[in-house]
């Protein structure tokens, strides 16, 4: 099975947040105490969540005594393999292919061309979902449904 890392799991979440609040206030600064409450993450996962995507380049670190955390771009401009990435590191499905890589086998393996291509392959759809899509989908998602119109004798 193929999964990213709760972290990373919990960094998409937690973008997508912030991605939702700055469609209405896109100059608010967010603080990781703040963020636990309205995500439900743990204040410490989020505070190293915000370190690492800020580290990435994905939000901006303002200090001071109002300080805290907004978007470094807007969420149009940020994909899911950006959140991924920066939190997990180059997406790699396998060993063989990350720049570290120490497969006794490497050399004599015949998949990995094929591996190569998968890879890209998933990057590649990661890259093309951005954190305004996310947004999207989950508004939709939780948007309150119309009802259904009533049936009358008249329909039957």
């Amino acid at each position: 099975m193929i999964r990213l890392t709760r972290l990373a799991d919990y960094a998409v979440l937690l973008m997508t947040h912030l991605g939702h609040e700055w469609a209405r206030h896109p100059d608010r600064i967010h603080n990781a105490g703040g963020l636990s409450a309205e995500t439900h993450i743990p204040t410490p996962t989020v505070s190293k969540l915000l370190g690492v995507m800020s580290r990435g380049g994905l939000l901006v670190s303002h200090r001071g005594q109002a300080g805290g955390y907004s978007l470094a771009r807007a969420p149009e401009a940020i994909s899911v393999a950006d959140i991924v990435g920066a939190v997990d590191g180059p997406i790699a499905l396998t060993d063989c292919l990350t720049d570290d890589s120490d497969c006794g086998i490497e050399s004599l393996c015949g998949v990995r061309t094929s591996w190569q291509k998968i890879n890209r392959v998933i990057r590649h759809a990661l890259s093309e979902i951005s954190l305004a899509e996310l947004c999207a989908d989950q508004l939709q998602m939780f948007a309150p449904r119309k009802p259904a119109a009533r049936e009358t004798v008249s329909d039957l």
